[in-house]
């Protein structure tokens, strides 16, 4: 393909390291985002997950506001508002009300899962299983509340109308690919766990696209893990603590964030169990020289437009160094276009 600038961003989940409270861990992911926007990143977006002790990101509509209110010019949004669980109509007024406040920096990011357990999905949305089977008309529906026409209807949301907040569709399989591309939306992969489907979502949604008022030609983020540090070793240290959270999350052994080990055949043991292994096998660790090689692989052979970077560690300086030295990367990347 052409060569082309590929823009970088951060996805948060405010993952809670082991020690801190949740009060802390909301403020490292405003400290994070203040660090990404220093370093030029295009945007930051926050991820929604009920029930669990150790997620911090659950009201993410809230969070976007307290990150946007600290900081200047970096762009925030959702990755994503899980659509199902939510009143379209409630979400139009939370995203246009955010976009009176902060105009030009609001995304909206809407996925079809529920970002939890079954039970808890029921207990959030009743009718949650038929939501999410309605997904393409509950985005519909968003698409209305946010269009100027929409002054003429019974049903409104005045404080959405016409306003600038550009409209994401989120996957992890290849379903969302149909409808992104056939609405003409830009199109963002979960390859960060979801590795399995990538190319064939790619290829569906680029196949299949269809121009609109949005967008003429396709658009597309892939999601990836991003752990960079002085060294390979002290890197793939930190990335110690994101094998034992998957671990975790598929034994049901969750606990918060643990800090960082020596990388021991016990881990890299778990790291290549099936399960493990393609959950995470879009992760970049090592150093900037390690990293920036296997970049420029993985963006000369999936041709996305943006890389929106996912680095849970325990400790928030480690993070931010991750950050910087990943948009110095970047940078030189997009200098060698």
């Amino acid at each position: 393909m052409d060569k082309q600038t590929v823009a970088y961003s951060i996805l948060e989940l405010a993952i809670v390291s082991q020690g801190d409270t949740i009060k802390q861990t909301l403020n490292n992911s405003l400290s994070l985002a203040k660090a990404a926007e220093d370093n030029n990143y295009k945007r930051i977006w926050f991820a929604e997950h009920h029930n669990s002790d150790n997620i911090g990101s659950c009201a993410t509509s809230l969070l976007i506001g307290y990150v946007a209110e600290n900081t200047g010019k970096i762009r925030l949004g959702s990755g994503g508002i899980m659509l199902p669980n939510h009143s379209p109509l409630i979400i139009a007024e939370q995203f246009g009300t955010l976009a009176h406040l902060y105009p030009g920096r609001i995304d909206l990011g809407l996925g079809r899962a529920p970002g939890t357990d079954q039970q808890t999905a029921q207990a959030i949305r009743s009718d949650f299983m038929k939501a999410a089977q309605s997904f393409p008309e509950e985005v519909a529906k968003i698409e209305q509340y946010f269009s100027v026409e929409n002054k003429k209807s019974n049903v409104r949301a005045p404080i959405a109308e016409g306003t600038d907040v550009p409209i994401y569709i989120l996957g992890s399989s290849t379903d969302s690919a149909h409808l992104a591309a056939k609405k003409g939306l830009p199109y963002a992969f979960a390859s960060h766990f979801a590795s399995t489907h990538l190319f064939e979502a790619l290829k569906i949604y680029r196949q299949e696209f269809q121009s609109s008022g949005i967008l003429k030609q396709p658009y597309t983020m892939a999601g990836i893990n991003v752990y960079i540090a002085d060294t390979d070793e002290e890197a793939r240290q930190l990335f110690t603590s994101l094998i034992r959270m998957f671990v975790g999350v598929l034994t049901g052994a969750r606990e918060p964030l643990q800090p960082p080990t020596e990388m021991t055949d016990e881990l890299e043991g778990m790291l290549q169990h099936p399960s493990v292994y393609q959950m995470l096998k879009y992760s970049f660790v090592g150093s900037k020289q390690t990293v920036k090689k296997q970049l420029e692989a993985f963006i000369r052979q999936t041709g996305v437009n943006e890389l929106i970077a996912v680095s849970a560690m325990y400790n928030l300086n480690d993070r931010i160094k991750s950050a910087r030295l990943f948009a110095e990367i970047m940078s030189q990347l997009n200098a060698d276009q």
